[in-house]
């Protein structure tokens, strides 16, 4: 199969350390699943699964296949449990570089020497990743502070693992109709898009502000701030801050934190930047959480967020609400958006939204059950899941799994329909109305426009060919109905728009 990728001389050698990987692992299996032949005997790899094989295959390719992991992780509508727990399991650590070794690229990106920019800067690294390395300073004022520092060569090694990845993408899509599920050309294009992110250390720098200004009402929550006289493509310098992840009730107990505090703010700040903003953080694990004196908590890690548009948020509130309330019915047309244009029958719609509200509906609903569940439905009904709120279940699933850990029985569901509560009441606050007032009166003045043309335009049809049973007959009456009561509403919200601009 690698043999058929065109690729360039420069790329040559990384194709055959690819070959080697998919080799000792053993991958052959799964070459062949996506309509390839292996290449070479496939090694043992001892007794390992086939998940854990690729696993450790991806890890040993290096972030650019580790991220192709990650975000096949998320895709629980397409992979079954077992590939979605191994692939969980992703990481990108890395050893520490000896600072002499990175010197030269931190003292490029500052303009001098590290020691002359700060009044103390601490050679040994902090912590260390597959695209960069941390390493503590204090100010010249006394603030303490981290320096992220981009891995020397690390964007030139990426850029040529996304060229053989768009190749490889583009050959598997043409030619296994298995792997078209997965979508690899646009996979591919994701990666990339990801990739360019998270090398650009600017990017991190720009979320980071946008997520502290959208949060600014959140006075417990804690995004680091950024020095952006220091900070560029290959260099991020932030606030330090320190603190203790959530990893269980008794640490935080134990530094003087209220888990039970730190869980109602970990669920408001999902919600809040999810369901208000659209804007958030995708990977909300403990280890890119703190938690602070004070019950407070600090966001760290912007380096990829998450976008949701307002339609999808009221989607994702009606899915939530709507199993919470044990009404199939109103679960089914959810579900039946998101796998418009699909061909999906609404049988196998329908038969998903009744098995998934017996399981799981009429009340508390335990994210890391319910997701993992309903995503086996629709694999197995062939429903579809729009990629942007998979995200989204990711973002809340992984939520739900901290605050489990700290405040076992903490009803992250219950939050939600909360604040769904909140979110429908502000809709028809008086000066949101005010506001949308002048909108609101544009489009039904059109509509009043465009209204008499259409009934006119029904009548002639009808007219022409009348209906010749009893039950059509019905049915347009009804329609007529339905249209003269829309009409008189919409008039009425009108009113009721122009009193209170």
């Amino acid at each position: 199969m690698i043999k058929l990728i065109a690729t360039t001389a420069r790329d040559r050698d990384r194709v055959g350390e690819i070959a080697a990987v998919a080799a000792r692992f053993g991958l052959g299996v799964l070459l062949a699943r996506l309509g390839f032949a292996g290449e070479g005997a496939d090694a043992d790899a001892g007794a390992l699964p086939l998940p854990r094989r690729t696993r450790l295959a991806l890890e040993a390719l290096g972030p650019s296949f580790v991220k192709i992991g990650q975000i096949l992780a998320t895709r629980g509508d397409l992979l079954p449990p077992e590939w979605i727990a191994e692939l969980e399991q992703l990481h990108s650590d890395a050893p520490t570089l000896a600072f002499e070794t990175i010197r030269a690229a931190v003292e490029d990106a500052l303009g001098e020497p590290p020691e002359a920019a700060f009044a103390h800067f601490d050679p040994v690294p902090l912590a260390a990743a597959s695209m960069a390395q941390v390493h503590r300073a204090r100010l010249k004022d006394g603030r303490d502070v981290v320096l992220k520092v981009r891995r020397p060569g690390i964007r030139r090694a990426m850029e040529a693992d996304m060229r053989l990845i768009a190749e490889l993408a583009a050959l598997v899509e043409r030619s296994s109709a298995e792997a078209r599920r997965f979508e690899p050309v646009a996979l591919a294009r994701q990666l990339r898009q990801a990739m360019l992110e998270e090398l650009d250390f600017t990017q991190e720098g720009r979320n980071a502000d946008r997520i502290r200004e959208d949060l600014v009402g959140q006075p417990d929550v804690l995004v680091p701030g950024i020095h952006w006289e220091w900070t560029s493509e290959t260099l991020l310098v932030m606030d330090y801050v320190e603190g203790v992840k959530p990893l269980s009730a008794e640490a935080l107990a134990a530094r003087g934190i209220d888990p039970e505090a730190i869980a109602e703010l970990g669920a408001d700040l999902v919600i809040e930047m999810v369901l208000v903003h659209g804007r958030f953080h995708g990977d909300p694990h403990p280890g890119n959480l703190l938690c602070l004196p004070g019950n407070r908590l600090a966001l760290l890690d912007l380096g990829s967020i998450g976008h949701i548009g307002p339609g999808r948020r009221e989607e994702f509130l009606g899915f939530v609400t709507s199993l919470a309330w044990g009404n199939p019915r109103a679960l089914a047309e959810t579900l039946a958006l998101w796998s418009e244009g699909h061909g999906v029958p609404r049988g196998r719609i329908d038969r998903a939204a009744e098995q998934i509200v017996q399981r799981h509906g009429g009340g508390r609903i335990v994210m890391a059950e319910m997701v993992p569940d309903f995503l086996r439905l629709l694999r197995e009904e062939g429903l579809v899941m729009p990629p942007d709120l998979l995200l989204v279940f990711k973002a809340f699933v992984t939520m739900d799994g901290v605050l489990a850990r700290i405040a076992p029985g903490f009803d992250l569901s219950g939050a939600i329909r909360r604040a769904a509560a909140r979110l429908v009441a502000a809709r028809f606050a008086p000066g949101r109305l005010a506001a949308s007032g002048g909108m609101l009166a544009w489009t039904l003045a059109g509509l009043g426009d465009d209204a008499p043309r259409l009934l006119r335009a029904a009548i002639r049809r009808i007219e022409a060919e009348p209906p010749n049973d009893a039950a059509t007959a019905a049915a347009i009456r009804a329609g007529t109905g339905w249209i003269a009561a829309a009409l008189l509403g919409g008039a009425a919200i009108l009113a009721v728009a122009l009193v209170l601009v």
